[in-house]
């Protein structure tokens, strides 16, 4: 005799442990708002490293600053991804 199998049954339909976390909810939020939120300063420090570039200096100076505008942009947005300021305000 063959057993019925229904679809609660299955193990492709029970969530696995990662898909009920709030954290894996909330995970694509959070990249989204730290992206957006960086996009802004990041694209007006590329910009500053172009006009740098074409206004003439050389091009040591103009890529001199692209470091700390790069760091400045990761540390932003590893802040508003993990939500490092939420419980401090």
């Amino acid at each position: 005799m063959a057993a019925s199998t229904s679809d609660s049954d299955s193990p492709d339909s029970t969530p696995t442990p990662e898909e009920n976390t709030p954290l894996a909810e909330e995970s694509g939020r959070n990249r989204k708002r730290a992206a957006l939120a960086v996009t802004p300063f990041l694209a007006l420090g590329l910009f500053d490293v172009v006009l740098l570039l074409f206004w003439g200096i050389e091009p040591l100076w103009a890529f001199a600053i692209l470091p700390p505008i790069l760091f400045c942009s990761v540390l932003a947005w590893i802040v508003f991804s993990t939500d490092f300021l939420d419980d401090r305000t």
